[in-house]
């Protein structure tokens, strides 16, 4: 009888818990797609390699060797003002050009629930780059969040001519 009573107490205890929906990864991505001058979607010929330019010295590669793709996400910092990134495009004949673009942003705190850890979303407020092999980036969706199927930069290159 005291494991029957024992087993219903268990049980009462477990169904009075409520299930906590924690995202699992809450890191928000912003997604650059490649445009042509037609201003149709283009495949990259190149080969892309991104990776971050951190303060303390350290790079973070987010893209490496990326090839034919037409678009591709990037992850965005927590509580920056802005982000710098180093775009990095080898051509068929090993030919190297670097282009350096900077988001700048606003961050909010984003609760699921005060189970769960703080995530955090962004307004994209610019875009500064170099002109290497980028003719122009342009800020398509300001709201960087959970959804992923945003695009966020069009992205536009030059030709290899």
């Amino acid at each position: 009888m005291q494991k029957i009573i024992g087993a219903i107490a268990i049980a009462l205890l477990v169904c009075a818990c409520s299930s906590i929906d924690c995202p699992i990864q809450n890191t928000v991505y912003t997604t650059y797609k490649i445009y042509n001058k037609a201003d149709t979607v283009d495949t990259l010929r190149d080969t892309l390699t991104v990776y971050s330019k951190r303060v303390e010295g350290t790079d973070s590669v987010f893209i490496n060797k990326d090839i034919k793709v037409t678009n591709f996400s990037l992850p965005i910092s927590y509580m920056a003002d802005a982000d710098t990134l180093v775009f990095e495009f080898k051509n068929v004949k090993s030919i190297i050009l670097k282009d350096t673009v900077t988001v700048s942003k606003t961050n909010t705190p984003h609760f699921e629930s005060v189970d769960c850890s703080p995530s955090y979303f962004h307004n994209l407020t610019g875009v500064k780059y170099t002109k290497n092999k980028i003719d122009s980036i342009v800020i398509k969706n300001t709201t960087v969040s959970y959804d992923a199927s945003k695009e966020h930069f069009h992205i536009y290159l030059k030709s290899d001519n």
